[in-house]
């Protein structure tokens, strides 16, 4: 009898392995061959998510509909209402700093009191003359103010109070090669608009993209409801996608917001694109995220990213003739007196927006969110792709044992607090980091924050130590500085991950 036993438990135990290998084999092949293994279950059995998983809003295709497991949202206090007000900004300013990949002191082509209109040319990369950087709005160049080493920080514009634009003649897009609409992209200004993945630098003029991504939404702390600069541009969007088209060799991938109501028509109904729905956490809305769980970049593949604010303005442009980069951008935080939307241009005045409108205590005044934004300088100008300011609290009152006894409720991914029973509590962040650097050590907490099929805190340590092909191995053309921004939130140890993650893109740009 025992004996009996034990040969069922033998063939059961090998029958087991044969299993396991089987699946993993399957597994392997299937990504050899490009294939998503999150997005499509390949296993012998059906996955834990087809038994439990949420199922998708009726309005999604649940052919594509991803419902990601992995990743936190932070709740803060400063959220505006839906509505858009006008706030009068009188200057704006491009930072060449804003454009990554280009040489810290372009070639200038104006000076300081020119006139110009929006879409005239201001400067130039040295390293890539080809694209130009153009304005944004018409008026007075007032200063072309300077950084660290000579570099040039800002063009800073008077706008005029009628604005001028320069007009285009755009090219047909029946029947045109993708050189001309190219050439005609660079030479009014919105190429710049464009980034190119890998390294999340603008695109390059001589490389077709395999695929081109644009998330419909963001998931950021506080983000800005892209819903609404999507209200009454929608012919522009439907442009903009058109010529994306042209200039991919595979598809337009559109990411859709599936974590609520139904999003704007103007997403949902665009034509000739290939629609996927997103549900979960943060950082659900990243555009990273999303390329991984629709068409990962395998190789030397290059894709290209673009927000809809910039598909509307290359739209625009061949709707209209006119280079116009009109923004709606969220005033948010716990020192906001009254959090907003606004209608603006890029680059727009910073303390201008916030003018009266921030409380006087100390504060930190974030260009974009608190997760991955910058933090605004003295008289500083909002970034291209920025549609947000933060205003946070200045941390700089240290609790006495505070990682002993938490008395003051604060965001944060660990369960020594008690936030998971606090439902939808909004909490008031400020800038403390409640520690400082320490030993860099495996927590597994970058997994839960990150929802992609790669190992974080292995690919920092390759970056560390300077190791291209592991770097390369472990995932790095795939991911951006935004990506591991809440990994670095969570992070025990205290670790810069995403200027880790820069310099590691950058080490990675210099060997292609």
């Amino acid at each position: 009898m025992l004996i009996a036993a034990l040969v069922i438990v033998g063939v059961v135990l090998v029958l087991a392995a044969v299993f396991s290998i089987s699946d993993n084999l399957i597994q392997i092949e299937a990504q050899k061959e490009g294939i998503d293994t999150m997005k499509n279950n390949l296993s012998l059995v059906p996955s834990f998510k087809e038994f439990f998983g949420k199922p998708a809003p009726k309005y999604a295709d649940a052919n594509n509909y991803h419902l990601l497991s992995k990743g936190h949202d932070i709740k803060l206090t400063g959220k505006p209402s839906s509505e858009i007000v006008d706030v009068p900004v009188t200057r704006f300013a491009v930072k060449p700093g804003d454009f990554r990949g280009n040489a810290p002191i372009p070639k200038m082509v104006v000076e300081e009191g020119d006139e110009v209109k929006a879409g005239d040319v201001l400067f130039f990369d040295k390293t890539q003359p080809d694209i130009k950087y153009t304005a944004p709005v018409s008026g007075e160049i007032v200063e072309i103010r300077r950084g660290a080493k000579r570099s040039i920080s800002h063009v800073i514009i008077m706008a005029d109070k009628e604005q001028r634009y320069k007009q285009f003649d755009a090219p047909s897009t029946e029947g045109t090669d993708r050189e001309k609409l190219v050439q005609f992209l660079i030479e009014s200004g919105a190429w710049a608009h464009i980034n190119q993945r890998p390294y999340d630098v603008v695109a390059d003029t001589e490389l077709i993209p395999q695929n081109i991504f644009v998330s419909t939404f963001d998931s950021a702390p506080l983000a800005t409801d892209l819903n609404l600069i999507a209200e009454g541009n929608g012919p522009h969007f439907q442009k903009g996608l058109d010529i994306l088209n042209q200039l991919t060799s595979g598809m337009v991938y559109l990411g859709l917001d599936a974590r609520g109501e139904k999003p704007h028509p103007t997403y949902t109904e665009a034509q000739g694109v290939q629609k996927h729905w997103f549900n979960g956490k943060h950082p659900v809305g990243n555009v990273g995220v999303q390329i991984h769980h629709t068409a990962p970049i395998r190789g030397i593949n290059t894709v290209w990213t673009l927000t809809p604010e910039s598909v509307m303005t290359i739209g625009r442009l061949f709707n209209e003739g006119i280079y116009k980069c009109e923004k709606v951008v969220s005033l948010t935080g716990g020192q906001v007196k009254t959090p907003m939307n606004v209608r603006t241009s890029m680059g727009a005045s910073v303390s201008e927006l916030l003018k009266g409108n921030l409380l006087e205590s100390k504060t930190r005044v974030i260009i974009g969110d608190v997760l991955s934004g910058s933090t605004a300088g003295e008289d500083d100008f909002l970034s291209i792709d920025a549609n947000q300011i933060t205003a946070i609290k200045e941390g700089d009152n240290y609790e006495l044992f505070g990682w002993l006894l938490p008395v003051t409720p604060r965001p944060s991914v660990s369960r020594t607090f008690p936030n998971f029973l606090m439902g939808n509590h909004e909490f008031e962040a400020n800038t403390n980091t409640h520690g400082e650097e320490r030993a860099f050590v495996v927590t597994g907490q970058y997994e839960k924050m990150l929802p992609m099929d790669i190992y974080p805190q292995h690919l920092m340590k390759a970056i560390m130590t300077g190791e291209i092909e592991k770097m390369e191995a472990l995932g790095i053309n795939e991911m951006s500085e935004e990506d591991i921004a809440l990994a670095e939130f969570a992070c025990t140890s205290k670790m810069p991950l995403q200027s880790i993650l820069r310099e590691g893109l950058d080490m990675m740009r210099e060997q292609a």
